[in-house]
């Protein structure tokens, strides 16, 4: 498994001036909500909607622009996921030429972003359910670790094996219960990643300013490694599927 890491490193190394290109839009992604007139707060390089007050203070205007906001930052992070998974298939698969990567970015952003707008609907509901049942943060917290850890695999297998959204679902379902070590390896690594980052972005520029500066390391530096990690992981184990 350490060679994972390694050879993400490598791709992403070797591909930097690319990721971090097709990383603004990640930047992007996470600002929309924080530009918007709803009660959101960053912490560790991300973006958090207080739900509580959403439900207190909740009208057809705000619910509107919760709405809009939500497809535009999933649109922005569908496109930068599928780029940045992109450049792990051309290394792959040794398809290096411009035009054929940018025609992969338009044809599987739409499929990305479906999986993405999917989860999320079923987090807001799940939200909405516990926050009656007062059993809010908990609810939605295993609910979203398990849902996620289901996908995992499931837009890498959009972009890299051309999968339809169904079956991409139920490939990373395969994928994740076969072999769990790889998700797990990458939820571990990226927790202490970002704490590490975070701790000392803190200590060194102080809180409010670091939650700005872990939000841009976050979206230019940390996140595409993950992504990259990810698909890296995925070329990797699909050799145990059946075809």
């Amino acid at each position: 498994m350490a060679s994972l890491i390694e050879d993400a490193w490598e791709t992403y190394a070797k591909n930097i001036r690319l990721v971090l290109l097709f990383s603004i839009p990640f930047i992007i992604a996470f600002l929309i909500p924080a530009l918007v007139p709803v009660p959101t707060y960053i912490s560790s390089g991300a973006i958090f909607l207080r739900t509580a007050s959403i439900f207190l203070n909740l009208n057809p205007a705000a619910l509107a622009i919760i709405v809009i906001s939500l497809f535009i930052s999933l649109l922005f992070l569908s496109f930068a996921f599928v780029a940045i998974s992109l450049i792990v298939k051309a290394e792959r698969t040794f398809t290096k030429h411009p035009a054929a990567v940018l025609r992969g970015v338009e044809q599987y952003t739409g499929r990305v972003f479906i999986v993405l707008l999917v989860y999320a609907l079923i987090l807001l509901g799940v939200n909405v359910l516990g926050y009656f049942l007062n059993l809010q943060g908990l609810l939605t917290a295993i609910v979203g670790f398990f849902l996620f850890m289901a996908i995992f695999y499931a837009p890498t297998a959009i972009v890299i094996d051309n999968k339809r959204i169904g079956t991409a679902l139920n490939q990373s379902l395969e994928l994740v219960a076969k072999q769990p070590g790889y998700f797990i390896m990458w939820v571990v690594v990226l927790v202490f990643v970002v704490g590490v980052v975070d701790f000392a972005v803190i200590h060194a520029t102080g809180t409010l300013l670091s939650s700005y500066i872990m939000l841009v390391l976050n979206s230019l530096l940390i996140l595409p490694y993950f992504v990259i990690f990810q698909a890296e992981a995925y070329m990797k184990r699909f050799s145990i599927l059946k075809h």
